[in-house]
């Protein structure tokens, strides 16, 4: 193809792909052997999105030993990519980049005798609102893996993690962290077969080699066969896109346990799913051989026993029973051990050599295309044309590498992280690299050389404070508390998140120290004397425990989702693919046709096949693939100047077919910081709720109905929190930092009456320092005298427990300046989400025994709280304060007198939280955001459905909808209540009630207004019923009841729940992320918006996960904005829909311009004639370049529009406009090339074999007048309003254009001779020249009328007519009978579906679907489970369930 400029941008569509690194080093402990691998990789990635995941990538230091493999390995396809879609229905945009390949795996021919032996490799360390109604706004591969995750907690089960019962030569591994499914096949290769595929490579002069290198599955069969797992020389890796790796196995003597390798654990678990019974004998064995492959950095290890390759990273040690086994730490001995095992602990990802960048790019099927087209191009005597490819293709190449290794290197910089560690091991401290740290190591977090954490571990002693930013997005600090033997027993590292009980004793990798304290041990590890000498053995420390490191750390996970992720599949990827075999069908086409003519001709069989050929490089563009790209690139670029930062640059387009946006409440619709309006108690002579006392001085001077519970009431806000002082500086929780600031109380840590730091180190060896390291926290009111810790410690149990020293205990108007008041916090029980409630054993200086603060949600404070002391107006205060959108926090109380230190440490929670005296209320304002109304009415004027999701309570979330317009004030609400059993009992019955009048009720099944209460005449005119106000409602659903309705309720009531519920109130992180999933597989197009604290699961499951945090970019969501409303949220959008519309808007340009040289060159054949090279070089460089780099400039429209730009590219609306663009220019090159033979000057020419035949009249009008067709074409496709701003806007691309025209006009109308001679255009009259001109206007304004007003109404007539036919043939087929069905149950996302079956003349179709509506699919599902069913399901979720919900709801 004659693309000068842009035949060698197919190569931009690999610089997409420069961060897919394939090869990880492992180094063993003492760096003796080591062994080399490839890395690739892979299509479809843009070199936005490596700069933006490396932007990404400072926020996370780390490293980790990457694999070596032989040089061996590549003898033949030393860095030769793998990682294909095998797959021939073009499942994936990565189909055409045939050198992609994953990190690890990386695709090479490996030579049978280096795989045959063991290797010595010695380890180491549309709806109405569409624009096309046939468009879908979700399709498979990115977005189905979503849809699919949905699993009812309770009730479905993931894929078995280890699958091999039919086939010992496969094994399916499920991946949870990255939530994806892979097949290994163990190979071994053949070697007469190996050496004959090496012969045909050398007579085929590299042809075969090229076709296995982009044919890998071909290649595997040919050279290998399968074996068994045990026998296997390598394993091929095939992920549920279809795409493929070959991995060598390596072999090295490790002599060790075999639970030292593999947990008994995760044995057990794979005996279990496997039907496999293990004894004792074979867990507790010898591993004398380990042999092993590494794929994308994770390495998985040969276990015998059960005949599988096992992950080595949920490795857990037996031992790790309690914190006093774990701070023995480890020997020199177990650490060789788990250093050969795991590696080094470094998160480093492999940087390409030159040779192999070079090869990789030369090797690519686009570069590859282009060495044959130049070949052809100087055998076609195009030397000028040729040669300036070649040079533009080779400055191309360059440029890239350079910019690739510039690129990796600064990854490879930012996310490889060492430094030196202070560990306990073999008896004694010593400092060491942190990479050669191992699970099982114990490291002393208070180092002050230690700022950032260098692997996964437990704390175990101490106390820390934490930023996870970089993890969550959350820029608040977090408290990190030692890990309980319980906590132990229950750490699963299988886990892809690990759970808040666990995460508040788990120190991630890669998060910085904020602050970090020692605490009492719970065994005196006595320091050598070497330690003394070297003074590196300070008594107190804070100490942790290796868990997992490398690329098995969380961080490492993240970098691994950035360096491989999931292929994206967007319906407009795929289809663009495809049209591109379609213009290589019409390339073929011609071909024939030419061959034919030329054949008649008598042309000589070289030229003949020449010219043929040059056909299919005019055809089909190479540089397609990067000018689709060019509008996402402006996006992006538009976005980050609005402080609006993306790391996945596929997801932008994405962004522009959202159609339902999810928002968490605080903290993103309203404001972080809650103001205290104030604090109501239990009134004592009324038994209901006093007056609200809205500052601490009305606290004071309460009346004395309410002071025996204004004191504790006070003590409770003071203590019961997640407050911490940092530097003087109070963190924490933005509610708890409220709440204690309208206390205007002193807090201190490090102990009571002082800090521990200011205690002598003699103190700190005795009991003093245990007392100290126990209450870390007290508090004070200002201006009260602090005391002495040695007074408090010998004065404490001295008095015996009084009445009078009790909390009871009145303080006339507080006189806290005459009186020692101190509170000490002896233990904090944390705040759990499925608790809703944190609690606290409070230690008051010179009073007995201690005491328990509790706060929670009021709704649970009900079920841990004395009945007696609960106000008699509890539940009516309460629904007043939530009904106005205030926050409310209960408070509860208990005096323990004969609780002492030792038995608070020992004291259970559910101890603790019982039998609680009631206190009162904590109000909270909590005020919208000045933009959140504005931006809630622009989505909804935009038709874009708009759902909360919140922890907070179902009635403040109603009121907060209702305040900023998310929900209609006159709309009626409903809320769920269980009348009987709750969210864990499935024959549980729930009612919806109205929020406003309780009588009115949803049918329990089909979700409609029951007409029961209206039917009653008692109740006269009051309630009249008219059908469209009934249908006029929305649900407001509770966590319980969310629960519930997944694991239990039918599909159909699930779906029309989904559909109509517009706020989804107490829901936990997990439940945010179902629900994400479960909108997903109804057929929405899901954002989600939130702070990152709780919400990383929903972000990063959504379609579109907006992030606000402080961060310039956070691994939590795609999208980060560093604005804190929701404003970024319509700019998302905006910039999603005009690069999706620009990216069509290239397309369709790119095609056409090649269909409009194709039919000039065709008309040229008739007589063997051709454009020129110098007209070739002036097409391609000088039209075409700028204007398809210019042309995707344009900036998103201002105003969102109710419709949506189609994603869909074999549409009607995108086909019409396409098919008649081609007619009227074809039409337009006939019509001149038909006049032009008619005029009295025209002189045929005449066919020379020794010539090119290039000056001719039909060669120099056809030219004149494409010149003008490839820039009409660039005006006709500039799509401006509603999704992009006019084109006049684009100032750079309109005066290209114009210059351009006139550059244009010039040869047209005044070409000089030395322009017609070096163009080789011949001369003809001025009349017609001015003929050619106007030929060209009246083209222009066809095109652009055609594109306006008349394509639409035919593309629109052919909707009609085709869903006329649609419906004529269901009415062929006959009514569909819904009642009464057998039930049959159907993998549907993430449960199973009941759901009727219809009465069908097709027994091949089954209904998915319930109650009034029903959806077609093929009954194979049926019969799908597991995985299986996952992957059907997720070609479902294009269906637009939803729309039939809302059509069936709407109905009678």
């Amino acid at each position: 193809m004659k693309n000068p400029g842009l035949l060698h941008s197919s190569s931009h569509d690999r610089r997409h792909n420069i961060h897919n690194i394939n090869d990880s080093n492992n180094t063993d402990s003492d760096n003796s052997n080591s062994s080399s691998g490839n890395t690739g990789n892979n299509a479809g990635r843009t070199t936005e999105s490596i700069t933006a995941r490396s932007n990404a990538m400072e926020y996370l230091n780390s490293t980790d030993p990457g694999r070596r493999r032989s040089s061996t390995l590549s003898l033949l396809h030393g860095d030769s990519a793998s990682n294909l879609n095998s797959s021939s229905n073009g499942k994936t945009e990565d189909k055409f980049d045939f050198d992609n390949s994953s990190p690890s795996g990386h695709f090479s021919h490996f030579p049978s005798q280096t795989l045959s032996q063991r290797f010595n490799h010695e380890s180491d360390s549309e709806n109405d609102y569409d624009e096309d109604h046939d468009d879908s706004d979700r399709t498979e591969g990115d977005m189905s893996p979503y849809a699919t995750k949905a699993k009812p907690k309770s009730v479905a089960k993931r894929p078995p993690a280890i699958d091999h019962r039919h086939d010992r030569c496969k094994q399916r591994v499920y991946l949870e962290e990255e939530d994806v499914e892979l097949i290994f096949t163990g190979y071994r290769f053949r070697q007469s077969r190996l050496y004959l595929y090496y012969l045909f490579c050398l007579l085929s002069f590299g042809i075969v080699f090229l076709l296995g290198r982009w044919m890998p599955q071909q290649y595997i069969n040919f050279v290998a066969e399968k074996c068994e797992m045990g026998k296997a020389e390598c394993i091929v890796v095939e992920n549920e896109w279809g795409q493929i790796s070959m991995e060598p196995i390596f072999t090295k003597y490790y002599g060790g346990p075999i639970d030292s390798v593999f947990s008994p654990e995760q044995m057990e678990k794979s005996s279990n799913d496997d039907d496999v019974s293990l004894n004792e004998t074979v867990t507790t064995g010898m591993l004398h051989d380990m042999r092993y492959f590494d794929y994308q950095y994770i390495r998985f290890i040969y276990n015998p026993t059960v005949q599988l390759f096992m992950e080595n990273s949920h490795w857990k040690d037996p031992d790790w029973s309690s914190a006093a086994n774990c701070e023995r730490g480890i020997g020199r001995e177990t650490h060789q051990e788990r250093t050969m095992v795991f590696g080094q602990n470094i998160i480093e990802v492999q940087e390409k050599t030159t040779g192999q960048l070079l090869v990789q790019e030369i090797l690519h099927p686009f570069y590859i295309f282009q060495v044959f087209s130049m070949a052809l191009w100087f055998s076609d005597d195009y030397y000028y044309y040729a040669a300036c490819i070649f040079i533009i293709s080779t400055v191309s190449v360059v440029t890239e590498l350079v910019e690739t290794k510039r690129t990796m290197r600064r990854m490879r910089n930012m996310s490889r992280f060492t430094c030196n560690t202070k560990v306990f091991r073999s008896g004694r401290w010593r400092y060491i690299g942190s990479d050669e740290l191992v699970p099982g190591d114990v490291f002393e977090v208070t180092d002050s050389d230690l700022t950032v954490f260098p692997c996964d571990a437990v704390l175990l002693t101490g106390d820390c404070i934490v930023n996870e930013s970089m993890l969550t997005g959350e820029s608040v600090p977090v408290s990190k508390i030692p890990i309980t033997a319980a906590a132990l027993q229950h750490l699963d590292l299988s886990l892809s998140n690990i759970p808040s009980e666990i995460a508040r004793h788990f120190l991630f990798s890669g998060t910085k120290i904020v602050r970090a304290r020692p605490g009492a041990s719970s065994q005196q590890n006595q320091a050598n004397a070497e330690d003394d000498e070297f003074g590196t053995s300070s008594p107190p420390r804070g100490l942790a425990m290796v868990v997992r490191i490398g690329f098995n750390t969380t961080k490492g996970t993240l970098i691994r989702s950035m360096l491989f992720p999931k292929p994206n599949d967007f319906q407009f990827y795929r289809d663009s693919f495809r049209f591109i075999g379609i213009l290589a069908m019409i390339a073929c086409g011609g071909f024939l046709i030419s061959t034919v003519n030329f054949v008649r001709m008598g042309v000589p069989f070289r030229n003949m096949i020449v010219k043929a050929l040059d056909l299919i490089t005019i055809v089909v563009p190479p540089a397609l693939p990067a000018t689709m790209s060019i509008g996402t690139s402006f996006a992006i670029a538009r976005l980050k100047r609005s402080n609006i930062f993306c790391i996945s640059p596929t997801r932008v387009n994405i962004g522009g077919k959202i159609n339902c946006m999810c928002f968490d409440k605080t903290g993103t619709l309203t404001e972080d910081g809650l103001d205290v309006l104030g604090v109501q108690c239990t009134d004592s002579d009324t038994k209901k709720f006093g007056e609200m006392l809205s500052t601490v001085e009305e606290m004071q001077n309460a009346p004395k109905s309410l002071q025996d519970k204004t004191t504790p009431m006070l003590f409770a806000m003071t203590t019961c929190h997640s407050v911490k002082s940092v530097n003087g500086e109070l963190i924490g929780d933005p509610l708890d930092l409220k709440m204690f600031d309208f206390t205007q109380w002193v807090l201190d840590e490090g102990g009571l009456g002082t800090r521990i730091a200011n205690i002598s180190e003699s103190s700190q060896k005795g009991g003093k320092a245990n007392m100290g390291g126990i209450v870390s926290t007290v508090v004070r009111p200002p201006g009260g005298k602090q005391f002495n810790l040695e007074d408090m410690i010998a004065n404490h149990g001295s008095r015996e427990p009084s009445e009078s020293a009790s909390l009871g205990t009145h303080m006339n108007n507080f006189a806290f300046q005459n009186e020692f008041l101190e509170l000490g916090i002896i233990r904090c029980f944390e705040f759990i989400s499925s608790l809703r409630r944190m609690s606290v054993i409070v230690k008051r200086l010179h009073s007995p025994g201690m005491d328990v603060f509790v706060k929670g949600a009021p709704e649970v404070m009900t079920d841990i709280c004395l009945k007696e002391t609960l106000p008699l107006d509890y539940s009516e205060r309460l629904a007043y304060y939530t009904h106005h959108g205030y926050r409310v926090i209960a408070c509860a109380y208990k005096s323990m007198p004969t609780l002492n230190f030792l038995r608070a440490q020992r004291a259970k929670r559910e101890q603790v939280e019982s039998d609680l005296v009631f206190l009162g209320f904590i109000v909270f304002e909590n005020k919208l955001k000045p933009t959140t109304a504005s931006i809630v009415a622009t989505l909804s004027n935009a038709r874009i459905r708009q759902v909360m999701c919140t922890g907070d309570n179902v009635l403040t979330a109603i009121s907060v909808s209702k305040e900023c317009g998310l929900i209609n004030k006159a709309r009626e609400v409903y809320t769920p209540r269980f009348v009987s059993g709750d969210s864990m009992t499935e024959n549980s019955e729930i009612v919806w009630e109205n929020t406003d009048d309780e009588r009115m009720t949803l049918d329990p099944i089909t979700l409609k207004p029951s007409v029961s209460w209206s039917d009653d005449s008692s109740h006269g005119p009051e309630f009249p019923r008219y059908d469209h106000m009934m249908n006029d409602y929305v649900l407001a659903v509770t966590g319980d009841c969310f629960r519930w309705m997944v694991d239990y309720a039918p599909t159909s009531t699930l779906n029309r729940m989904l559909v109509k519920g517009q706020i989804f109130a107490r829901m936990s992180p997990d439940e945010k992320h179902e629900l994400v999933e479960h909108l997903q597989v109804i057929g929405y197009c899901v954002g989600f918006c939130g702070d990152g604290a709780n919400d990383c699961g929903a972000l990063k499951s959504a379609d579109v996960g907006i992030s606000l945090s402080e961060a310039e970019a956070s691994v939590a969501a795609p999208f980060t904005s560093r604005s804190s409303d929701i404003a970024c949220v319509v700019k998302v959008i905006q910039e999603g829909r005009a690069a999706l519309v620009t990216s069509f808007s290239c397309f369709k340009y790119m095609a056409l311009y090649s269909i409009i040289q194709f039919t000039t060159v065709s008309f040229l054949y008739a007589f063997a004639s051709n454009l020129g090279d110098f007209q070739f070089l002036y097409i391609d460089l000088i039209l075409i370049l700028p204007i398809a780099v210019f042309m995707g400039r344009t900036e998103a429209y201002p105003l969102l529009n109710p419709k949506r730009p189609t994603a869909n590219l074999v549409s009607k609306k995108v086909l019409t406009s396409l098919i008649g663009q081609i007619m009227i220019q074809s039409l337009f090159q006939a019509m001149l090339f038909v006049i032009i033979r008619r005029q009295p000057w025209y002189t045929p020419p005449v066919y020379d074999s020794e010539d090119t035949n290039i000056e001719c009249y039909e060669n120099t009008v056809l030219f004149l007048l494409s010149c003008f067709q490839y820039l009409l074409v660039a005006i006709v496709f500039s799509v401006g309003p509603p999704f992009r701003k006019p084109m006049s806007s684009n100032r750079p691309f309109v005066l290209i254009t114009i210059a351009l025209v006139l550059t244009s006009a010039v040869m047209v109308l005044f070409p000089t001779k030395w322009l017609s001679e070096v163009m080789e255009l011949v001369d003809i009259p001025f009349t017609f020249r001015v003929s050619i001109m106007i030929i060209a206007g009246v083209n222009l304004a066809l095109s652009l009328i055609c594109e306006h007003y008349v394509f639409p109404i035919i593309a629109r007539r052919i909707g009609d007519w085709l869903n006329e036919r649609k419906a004529q043939r269901g009415m062929k087929h006959g009514e569909q009978v819904h009642a009464p069905p057998p039930q049959q149950s159907i993998g549907y996302g993430s449960q199973a579906i009941t759901t009727p079956v219809a009465m069908h003349d097709d027994s091949r179709d089954t209904e998915v679907g319930g109650g009034g509506y029903s959806v077609h699919a093929p009954a194979q599902i049926q019969s799908n489970t597991g995985v299986e069913a996952k992957r059907a399901t997720g070609k479902k979720s294009s269906v637009k369930i939803y729309k039939i919900v809302e059509d069936e709801m709407m109905g009678p």
